[in-house]
C-alpha cells in the first residue's frame, strides 16, 4: 500500500548486513513504537547516527509475530497509523493483521528507516559503562557501543503461557495465540481455549467451524460492544489520495471522538452505566440462553478491564458446538484438560489465549543501569519512568511505550510518536550543551509517579473492582495514562531539562 512520498529524500530497500561497533543512536525493536523513534530522528537529519537492531527477518513487531485467524486491530485505522506515513489505501475503517503489516513494512522502506536496520539481531544484554559515557550492547550479531539507547521492543511482544499442573504430559498439540501454529490443521479437532480476551474473542469465532467442537475457558466474563467495521469505498480512498487534507480531518475527528471516552472512564464514571446498557443490549439479543447469559455478565464496572468490540464472539458461544467454563483451567492431562468444576475433557488441541507481561518486560532484565543493577531489579516488579520514557540511575536509555503510557481509549501510536518528539528534543538538547549523558532526576521521577497514581485513583481502571494486567505485583496500576493524551503530548512536546542533569565530557565517571 501506499504511504505517501517518502519523508527523507531518496531511500534503498536493502537492510543493513552486519552491525557497525558505534553509533550515536541505537533502537532495540522495528514495531510500531521503534519506527516512530527513528521516523523522528531520520526526519530530523540523523540518519547516518541512527541504528536499529530487530531479533525477527521483518518489521513489524506485534503486527508481524500475532498472524492468529481474524487477528486485527481495535482502534480506528485513521488513528492506528503514523502522522508522517498516512495511507489512503486501508481497505476498513478497522484494518486486519495483514494489511497493517504490510502497511508498516511499507513505512520502514519509504522512510529510510529499513536502510538504517539489521534484521535478525537479538539484544542479549546492555550496561551502561559510566567512564565512556556509553552503552556497551551485546547482540546475537556482536557487539556495539551507543551513546543512546531506545528500548522500543514493545509492552505485549513476550506472550504469557501460564504455568498449569500436567501441561508437559499432554499428547496433543500446544501452542499460543501469539505464535500461532499455522502448519497445525484444527478441522475436525476437540479444541480447548484458554482465556476470552482481545486474542480470543477474535479467533475463536474464526476455527469454530472447523473443529469438532470448541471449549472455552473463561475465568473473567468481559464487557462486549459492537464493532462498528466498515469498507472504505474507491470514492473514499481516490479523495485521500487527491485531498490528503481530507484525511488528516477525518484523522482529527476521530481523535476527537475517542478522547470523549475518556471524560467517562476518568472523570465521569457515573455515567458508565448507560454505556453499559449497550453491551446488555447486545448480549441479550445475542445469547438466548439465560444460564449462558449469566456467565457472560461480568461483575465489575465496564471499563475497568478492556472492552471487547466484536459483532462475532456472543453468537459464537452460543453455538451448540461450543462450551464455555466460567473457570480458568486447573490442570491438564495426557488428553485433556481439567476446569475448577473438577471435570475432564478430552481435547486435541489447546490454544493459550492468555496475553503478555506489560508489567515485566523481559528487556528490563537485560539492561543494566549506573549502579550495576537491572532495570528490572530496579523496578522490582513495578515499573516506573518520568514521563514514561526515562529511568534516573539509567543515563541516555529512553523507553518506549514505557510505564504508564498505555490507553483505554485510544491509539497507543499517537503516544509513542508523542515519545519520539521527547527523544529527539532530549538529543537535540544534549547536543546544543555538548553533554555526554542525560539522567533524570529520581525525585522528578517520583514526583511524576506519584501524579500519575493519584489521578488514576479515582478512574474505573482503579475503582472498577476487576482485576486486570493493568495492576502489577504490588498492587499499582503501572500501565494505564490516566487523562487526555493531548496532556501528554503537550508534557513531551519541550524537553523539560531542568528535571535532568547533564554530564559534560570528561565528567561521566560520576554517573556511577
Amino acid at each position: 500500500m501506499s504511504t505517501g512520498k517518502p519523508s527523507a529524500g531518496t531511500v534503498t530497500p536493502t537492510a543493513l548486513t552486519e552491525l557497525p561497533a558505534h553509533t550515536r543512536v541505537l533502537v532495540v525493536g522495528a514495531g510500531f513504537g521503534g519506527l516512530a523513534a527513528a521516523g523522528s530522528l531520520i526526519r530530523d537529519g540523523r540518519a547516518r547516527d541512527v541504528v536499529i537492531v530487530e531479533r525477527a527477518a521483518e518489521v513489524g513487531g506485534t503486527w508481524r509475530d500475532n498472524t492468529y485467524p481474524g487477528c486485527a486491530c481495535d482502534v480506528p485505522t485513521s488513528l492506528y497509523s503514523l502522522s508522517f506515513a498516512p495511507s489512503p489505501e486501508w481497505s476498513h475503517t478497522f484494518a486486519e493483521q495483514p494489511e497493517l503489516f504490510d502497511y508498516l513494512k511499507d513505512v520502514a522502506t519509504r522512510s529510510g528507516i529499513r536502510a538504517r536496520t539489521l534484521f535478525g539481531c537479538e539484544l542479549l544484554g546492555a550496561e551502561w559503562d559510566a567512564r565512556s559515557a556509553c552503552w556497551r550492547v551485546t547482540t546475537s550479531r556482536g557487539e556495539i557501543t551507543a551513546q543512546v539507547l531506545v528500548a522500543a521492543s514493545g509492552a505485549l511482544s513476550t506472550p504469557n503461557l501460564p504455568d498449569i499442573d500436567g501441561l508437559d504430559s499432554f499428547e496433543g498439540t500446544v501452542f499460543h495465540s501469539a505464535a500461532w501454529n499455522h502448519d497445525h490443521d484444527l478441522t475436525g479437532e476437540r479444541i480447548a481455549v484458554v482465556g476470552s480476551g482481545a486474542s480470543a474473542v477474535q479467533f475463536v469465532p474464526q476455527i469454530v467451524d472447523r473443529a469438532q467442537r470448541v471449549t472455552v475457558f473463561q475465568r473473567t466474563a468481559s464487557w462486549v460492544i459492537p464493532r462498528r467495521n466498515r469498507t472504505l469505498g474507491a470514492v473514499e480512498k481516490a479523495l485521500y489520495r487527491r485531498i490528503p487534507l481530507t484525511q488528516k480531518v477525518v484523522r482529527g475527528l476521530v481523535y476527537g471522538m475517542r478522547e470523549a471516552y475518556v471524560v467517562v472512564f476518568a472523570y465521569l464514571t457515573w455515567l458508565l452505566p448507560v454505556i453499559a446498557l449497550v453491551s446488555k443490549a447486545q448480549l441479550r439479543a445475542q445469547v438466548r440462553d439465560p444460564r449462558l447469559r449469566r456467565k457472560l455478565m461480568p461483575a465489575f464496572t465496564i471499563g475497568c478491564k478492556r472492552m471487547l468490540l466484536s459483532n462475532e464472539w456472543l453468537p459464537t458461544l452460543a453455538r451448540d458446538d461450543v462450551d464455555l467454563v466460567a473457570s480458568g483451567l486447573q490442570r491438564v492431562t495426557r488428553t485433556g484438560v481439567v476446569g475448577s468444576d473438577g471435570v475432564e475433557r478430552e481435547v486435541d488441541t489447546i490454544i493459550f489465549g492468555t496475553g503478555f507481561t506489560p508489567t515485566e518486560p523481559p528487556i528490563a532484565r537485560l539492561l543494566r543501569g549506573a549502579d550495576g543493577r537491572t532495570l528490572a531489579e530496579h523496578w522490582d516488579g513495578s515499573p516506573s519512568a518520568h514521563l514514561g520514557v526515562t529511568v534516573s540511575g539509567f543515563p541516555n536509555l529512553f523507553l518506549m511505550y514505557g510505564p504508564n503510557t498505555n490507553l483505554g481509549h485510544s491509539s497507543i501510536v499517537y503516544m509513542l510518536e508523542s515519545q519520539a518528539t521527547y527523544i529527539r528534543e532530549a538529543l537535540a538538547y544534549m547536543a546544543a550543551r555538548r553533554a555526554a549523558a542525560l539522567d533524570v532526576d529520581a525525585a522528578a521521577q517520583q514526583r511524576h509517579t506519584s501524579r500519575i497514581g493519584d489521578a488514576l485513583a479515582t478512574t474505573v481502571w482503579n475503582s472498577g473492582g476487576c482485576s486486570s494486567w493493568y495492576m502489577d505485583k504490588r498492587g499499582r496500576n503501572s500501565v494505564m495514562w490516566p487523562t487526555f493524551t493531548w496532556r501528554y503530548r503537550t508534557q513531551l512536546s519541550t524537553f523539560d531539562a531542568e528535571n535532568y542533569r547533564a554530564i559534560e565530557p570528561g565528567a561521566a565517571e560520576e554517573v556511577a
